[in-house]
């Protein structure tokens, strides 16, 4: 209902540009690599409760910090990728590309 011609960036698929095709990619892995991640930082804080319910063992302590380890290693770089993209799509946006 607006009587403004539609911009550059409303009217491109992200199909039709290879750097929105790559971002894309890039979205949807952060996306993923941010909810595994924190469902090992839950999984970590549950068994450090279990833990603490019923004893420590060796075992559950190499779960837990496994299972911290493996989340940091995944939540750091994704985290920060996740603003790069968004950064990027916002200042196509209002570059009008």
């Amino acid at each position: 209902m607006s009587s403004r011609p539609p911009t550059p960036a409303s009217n491109s698929a992200p199909d039709d540009d290879p750097v929105r095709r790559r971002r894309a990619q890039f979205a949807k892995w952060t996306l993923l690599a941010n909810r595994v991640g924190y469902l090992l930082l839950a999984l970590a804080m549950a068994l450090f409760v279990i833990a603490f319910a019923f004893g420590f063992s060796p075992t559950m302590a190499s779960l837990i910090i496994g299972s911290l380890v493996v989340s940091f290693i995944l939540l750091a770089p994704s985290i920060v990728l996740g603003y790069a993209v968004k950064a990027a799509e916002r200042d196509d946006v209002e570059r009008g590309f």
